[in-house]
């Protein structure tokens, strides 16, 4: 079990990415959260298996209307009791 913040840029805003995030997160079983940021990038962070976070992030690549330039990664320590995924207000 891996915690990982990410920031995404790109054709990442008014594409519906926050909502595709949330949507695989749920069905991947996933935690964490992902927000729009001011500049706008996206910001996000997931936690669970390793494997199962690299497949989200590919799930995300690979929806035509979303485009992803640039992935900055890090990892975090895991958050314990977190128990969803969700989608929180532009920072």
């Amino acid at each position: 079990m891996v915690r990982k913040h990410f920031f995404f840029s790109g054709r990442v805003q008014g594409v519906g990415f926050r909502y595709q995030s949330a949507y695989y997160a749920r069905r991947l079983g996933l935690t964490g959260w992902v927000r729009n940021l001011s500049d706008g990038r996206v910001e996000m962070e997931v936690q669970g298996k390793e494997s199962v976070i690299a497949q989200l992030v590919l799930e995300l690549k690979n929806t035509s209307y979303i485009r992803i330039e640039r992935v900055v990664c890090e990892n975090l320590p895991l958050k314990e009791g977190e128990d969803k995924f969700s989608t929180r207000f532009t920072y």
